[in-house]
C-alpha cells in the first residue's frame, strides 16, 4: 500500500473515518532525521496491508501538527478508531514500527 498524503482537507476521511488503523508520520522536507526515517516508513507502508500508512508535512499542515502536539520530528503516531493509541519521537529502526502496529 502506498503512503498517503495528508492535508486539512482529507485527514478526516483517510485517518478519522478510517476502517483500519492509520500511522501518520509527521516531518518536514528541512528535517535530516525526517529523511532519514522516510525510506522506512515507505518499505512499512509496503509491508503491511493492517495499517493504512500516511505523511503529514508539518510545515504545510501546522495545525493538524498542533491537534496531535507534535513537538519534535519526526513523530510517528497511530491512531485507531479516531484516538491516538501510540506515539513515537525520533528515528525508529523498521522493527520498533513494525513493533508498534501489533
Amino acid at each position: 500500500m502506498s503512503v498517503v498524503v495528508l492535508n486539512n482537507d482529507n485527514f478526516t476521511d483517510e485517518v478519522l473515518n478510517s476502517d483500519k488503523p492509520v500511522l501518520v508520520d509527521f516531518w518536514a522536507s528541512w528535517c535530516g532525521p525526517c529523511k532519514m526515517l522516510a525510506p522506512i516508513v515507505e518499505e512499512v507502508a509496503g509491508e503491511t496491508t493492517t495499517v493504512k500508512v500516511a505523511k503529514v508535512n508539518v510545515d504545510e499542515e501546522p495545525e493538524l501538527a498542533r491537534r496531535y502536539r507534535v513537538m519534535s520530528i519526526p513523530t510517528l503516531v497511530l491512531i485507531k478508531d479516531g484516538k491516538v493509541v501510540k506515539s513515537s519521537v525520533g528515528v525508529k529502526p523498521k522493527n520498533d514500527i513494525l513493533a508498534m502496529l501489533e
